[in-house]
């Protein structure tokens, strides 16, 4: 009996799992694509060829490009939130924290076209509006926390506005993907840039303690590049 129920529920549950491994595997291939060119030039015709079905077949998933922009962002957001939150818990200090997201934002810059986030908030609104939220809201915490770790632990300044540093590390991490940025700094790459403002971030806010600590993952950091 209970074979027999088990044999119904995977024979129900089958073409679910298939539906949603195929929206996965376009969502993916438009995620790359999108990274890789900007969201305006990539057509529904590239990613239906990408993953090598047709474009009829595609908006039997995704009714339009809206739909499926919207499932790459709100895909992108649950990686970042899970990211995010393990490095809380991996992290020995908050400075290792912060060098935990830069290696993060390696993976995430090292191939991201620019012009994403400005090509996200003219042409999808909707889902520049979920980001935007997860900015003011997620990312926000996450770096109130930080400043609020790193003060406990006496490698942070005591004097220094959590606020007023919050909100300037929100605005400055997204300072790179303003297009007249991009045009004056254009001989360096949006990972450099990044990592450059991050530094600076970091380094404005330490105790000596916190200093010769960050100093210390900086080498480390430094020594693994290298190598690779």
């Amino acid at each position: 009996m209970e074979t027999l129920v088990t044999l119904k529920v995977s024979i129900v549950l089958r073409p679910i799992m298939a539906e949603i491994e195929t929206k996965d595997r376009i969502k993916a291939a438009a995620h790359e694509l999108v990274m890789k060119y900007g969201i305006r030039t990539v057509s529904m015709d590239d990613i239906a060829a990408s993953v090598g079905m047709s474009k009829k077949t595609l908006y039997q998933y995704y009714q339009d490009k809206e739909e499926l922009v919207k499932a790459v962002v709100d895909t992108v957001i649950e990686e970042n939130q899970c990211s995010c939150s393990g490095f809380v818990e991996k992290a020995s200090d908050a400075i290792h924290e912060i060098f935990l997201t830069m290696e993060m934002m390696v993976e995430m810059f090292s191939e991201m076209n620019p012009s994403v986030l400005f090509e996200l908030q003219k042409y999808h609104p909707n889902a520049y509006h979920t980001f935007h939220r997860h900015k003011a809201e997620f990312i926000f915490q996450s770096i109130k926390d930080n400043i609020e770790r790193g003060k406990k632990e006496e490698l942070y300044r005591e004097d220094i506005n959590t606020e007023v540093l919050c909100r300037y590390r929100i605005e400055s991490m997204f300072i790179p993907f303003n297009p007249e940025f991009q045009r004056n700094l254009n001989k360096y790459t949006l990972l450099e840039i990044e990592e450059q403002i991050i530094l600076n971030f970091l380094f404005g806010m330490v105790t000596s303690k916190g200093y010769k600590l960050a100093i210390k993952y900086l080498e480390q950091k430094n020594k693994i590049a290298l190598k690779n």
